[in-house]
């Protein structure tokens, strides 16, 4: 295995000149000098709406074209199945109101207590517009992970429509099943619908391996602009009917884009993709840009599954006073605690005084933090940008607060 050249690529990233250890990259990445670039090249344009009559013009349909086919490469995609979206939240709530049309009593919507909110109310917001019934798969939180053995062939059955469920915890790290999910979901006719925020800064994603007919993730999770894409299959798309002003166009994946798209940010995401494919293996310069993306993450997980190891022993040899609740199998490099007689916002605000960045709270996992019984933790993610130096400032601030 090609080992991480971390500091050719920090210093891709002028953000960390400032001396800060980030461990927040759960709730969004520090963004590489490339990225920034794309989006100020296009946004001084020449750049006009899209059309082919003049280079301005041109420049805009090339900034969608080269999205959709970054998005496709990055999530085992077709471009046509490549949608933009404001968030992950908007992108849930307008396919939430796209897919419930025909909902009603006798149908069941399953959520799950390891998601988000954002991909588990509009769900339950549609359930009740239609009166459909909501189902839960539930966590363990002795495993933290879903209780699929007990559960799933009763909770998923033939009156499911759809299962929404995360492909990783963005408060716990946990990676759920996603393939025996999805398979079980096939087998009763229901759709699934998969929240990758998290998994996709961690892991190459295929979403046909994964099972999941729409897949959504938000590229400012991996050194992206603030934004998200939906992938799904373009055939799906077309059964779908959204509402929509009437002169806007009805292509598949367009009409579910409302409004003028933002171009700099298109280029943002491409570019950000591309910096991902450009951190392959030495030698693969002329492979395609999928497999060199799939290469990347390769090297990105062997060097942060290093590092959470470190932090694991680092948790583990303050004993009692740290509970970790970061326990499944499979899961990110991402790790949860608490600690007992101390508030964790008193925590990171030590860490803080230091300059290290492990932020405090449940960042709107309210499932998973309920079905724990936690109102607040520690959470500490890593990023592909994040090193041993870093690794021992949070060792020595994790110290001194306790």
């Amino acid at each position: 295995m090609t080992q991480l050249d971390v500091s050719a690529l920090r210093a891709a990233f002028p953000s960390l000149a400032s001396g800060i250890a980030h461990f927040d990259g759960p709730g969004g990445t520090q963004t590489p000098a490339a990225v920034g670039a794309a989006m100020a090249a296009t946004l001084t344009g020449p750049l006009s709406n899209r059309g082919t009559s003049i280079l301005s013009e041109q420049n805009a349909e090339d900034a969608v074209a080269a999205f959709r086919a970054a998005g496709a490469d990055l999530l085992g995609a077709q471009p046509e199945g490549i949608v933009h979206g404001r968030s992950a939240t908007q992108l849930a709530y307008d396919f939430s109101r796209h897919l419930s049309r025909d909902w009603g009593p006798g149908d069941e919507i399953v959520v799950t207590e390891l998601d988000h909110d954002a991909n588990v109310r509009p769900w339950v917001q549609a359930a009740e517009r239609t009166g459909a019934t909501l189902r839960r798969l539930t966590t363990d939180p002795v495993t933290a992970d879903l209780r699929l053995d007990d559960e799933l062939d009763e909770v998923v059955n033939d009156r499911t429509r759809l299962v929404a469920v995360t492909g990783a915890s963005n408060l716990i790290g946990t990676r759920p099943d996603l393939p025996r999910i999805a398979a079980r979901a096939g087998e009763v006719g229901a759709l699934v619908y998969v929240d990758g925020v998290h998994l996709t800064a961690h892991a190459a994603i295929d979403i046909a391996a994964l099972g999941a007919d729409f897949f959504v993730c938000s590229p400012y999770k991996f050194f992206g602009p603030h934004c998200a894409m939906l992938a799904a299959d373009p055939a799906l798309l077309e059964t779908i009917t959204p509402d929509k002003l009437l002169p806007s166009t009805n292509d598949v994946p367009e009409r579910f884009e409302f409004g003028t798209l933002p171009y700099e940010q298109l280029a943002g995401v491409t570019a950000a993709v591309d910096f991902i494919a450009g951190m392959a293996p030495a030698g693969m310069d002329a492979a395609p840009r999928r497999a060199r993306i799939v290469a990347a993450y390769e090297v990105f997980d062997a060097h942060e599954l290093r590092l959470r190891r470190r932090i694991e022993e680092i948790l583990a040899a303050l004993g009692d006073r740290v509970v970790v609740h970061s326990r499944a199998a499979h899961r990110t490099p991402t790790l949860f605690a608490t600690f007992p007689g101390r508030h964790s916002d008193d925590v990171a605000r030590v860490l803080a005084e230091r300059r290290v960045h492990a932020p405090s709270g449940t960042f709107y996992a309210y499932e998973p933090a309920r079905a724990l019984g936690i109102d607040a933790g520690l959470r500490i993610g890593l990023a592909p940008y994040n090193d041993d130096a870093e690794v021992d400032r949070l060792a020595e601030g994790l110290a001194a607060a306790l």
